[in-house]
């Protein structure tokens, strides 16, 4: 289930680096958080949807590389990223 391409223009604003930033990791993590909370709410629907269950848990494991990389490379930028966030580490 893809974002809706107004939310996710929306959310690559509000986590850009830079005017033409689109693929930092600070913008990769924001919109697979963004997925990843759409597909939440939809799996508390359809429980035994268990495709998009897998799918999930690859966006996850996802999310999860891409912040050691960030914790990794920029510690103020990890910091301030996941207090907007609102993510657990």
């Amino acid at each position: 289930m893809p974002l809706d391409p107004k939310k996710k223009t929306e959310v690559i604003q509000a986590a850009r680096v830079h005017e033409n930033d689109t693929g930092s990791s600070q913008v990769q993590i924001a919109v697979l958080t963004e997925r990843i909370r759409h597909l939440t709410e939809h799996l508390k629907g359809a429980p035994k949807d268990f495709h998009t269950r897998r799918g999930l848990l690859k966006m996850v494991g996802k999310r999860s590389a891409l912040l050691r990389y960030l914790a990794r490379t920029d510690a103020s930028g990890y910091q301030a990223l996941i207090t907007r966030l609102g993510i657990r580490r």
